[in-house]
């Protein structure tokens, strides 16, 4: 599982006949050990009604397909939850990744 936040929608008119009625967020994973490490948005399934701005939590790989809602989806990734908090303690996260 990774956080990422929503950043955007997909429409895809012409798509496999098991995406019909999948709702396409573009989702960023979001840097939280602040370490710089910055990933490009993925397009992930939302099944929970997440939208434009909201921090999400996105499940990914063979996990996506049982949380999509059907096994024979071809997804890759599907949100599983929209976030209302993280707490991170920093200084565990040891040398050279205390982030800012």
């Amino acid at each position: 599982m990774w956080v990422g936040l929503v950043v955007g929608t997909v429409v895809a008119t012409r798509k496999d006949e098991r995406l019909v009625g999948y709702k396409l967020l573009l989702v960023r994973p979001e840097d939280l050990a602040g370490d710089g490490g910055s990933r490009q948005p993925v397009v992930v399934v939302d099944k929970i009604g997440a939208g434009v701005g909201e921090q999400v939590l996105v499940v990914a790989g063979s996990s996506a397909r049982p949380a999509s809602g059907k096994e024979d989806t071809p997804v890759d990734g599907a949100v599983v939850g929209i976030i209302d908090q993280v707490n991170l303690e920093r200084d565990l996260l040891g040398p050279g990744r205390q982030g800012g």
